[in-house]
C-alpha cells in the first residue's frame, strides 16, 4: 500500500508532470485552499449576495412597513372599538336609570291604579248596600202598610153597619161641599 501512496505524493515516477504534485502538509494546504475558496467566492459572489441581501432587506423593510400601517390601523380600530365601547356603556347606563325609573313609575300607577279600583269597588259595595237597605226597608213598609190597611180594612168591615156607613159617607159630602163654598 505504501507503494501506491508513494507513487502520487512523489513526482520522479511521473516525469510529465513536472512541478505539479500533492502537498500532504494539512496544516499548510489548508489555509491556502480556504483562502482562495473564499477569494472565489468574494469575488463571483459578491453581486449575488449584495443582490440577495437588498432583496432580503427590502423584504424586511417592507414588512416591517406594512406591519407597522397594520399596528396603526389596529391601534385606529382599538381607539373607535373604546369610544364605542364607552357610548354603549353609557347608553347601557342610561337605559339601564330610564328602565329603574320607568319601573318605578309603572309600579306607582299601577299601585294607583289598584288603589283607584278599590276604592271604586269599595264606593259601589257602599251603594249597591244602601240601595239594598232601601229597598228591604221599602218592602217591609209595604208590607207593614198591606197589613195595616188589611187590617184596618177588616175591622173597619167587622165594626161598620150600614147606617154608620151611610153617616160617614154624609158627613164626607158635608166636607167636601163645604170645601167646596171655601174655594168658590
Amino acid at each position: 500500500m505504501k507503494n501506491v501512496t508513494d507513487s502520487f505524493v512523489f513526482s520522479r515516477h511521473w516525469p510529465s508532470a513536472g512541478s505539479f504534485g500533492f502537498n500532504t502538509d494539512i496544516l499548510a494546504t489548508n489555509p491556502i485552499n480556504l483562502s482562495v475558496v473564499i477569494g472565489v467566492l468574494i469575488f463571483f459572489g459578491k453581486g449575488v449576495l449584495n443582490d440577495l441581501l437588498d432583496n432580503r432587506k427590502q423584504r424586511i423593510l417592507s414588512t416591517i412597513r406594512n406591519s407597522e400601517e397594520l399596528r396603526r390601523g389596529a391601534i385606529e380600530q382599538l381607539e373607535k372599538a373604546r369610544v364605542r365601547l364607552q357610548k354603549v356603556e353609557l347608553e347601557a347606563d342610561e337605559y339601564r336609570m330610564n328602565g329603574y325609573s320607568e319601573i318605578e313609575r309603572e309600579k306607582e300607577n299601577l299601585i294607583k291604579a289598584t288603589c283607584d279600583s278599590l276604592e271604586r269597588l269599595e264606593n259601589y259595595k257602599n251603594e249597591t248596600l244602601h240601595f239594598e237597605q232601601q229597598r228591604a226597608i221599602n218592602q217591609v213598609r209595604q208590607r207593614v202598610f198591606q197589613q195595616a190597611l188589611q187590617g184596618a180594612l177588616g175591622t173597619l168591615n167587622s165594626c161598620l153597619n150600614t147606617e154608620l156607613h151611610f153617616r160617614t159617607i154624609r158627613a164626607n159630602i158635608g166636607i167636601l161641599g163645604a170645601v167646596e163654598e171655601i174655594t168658590d
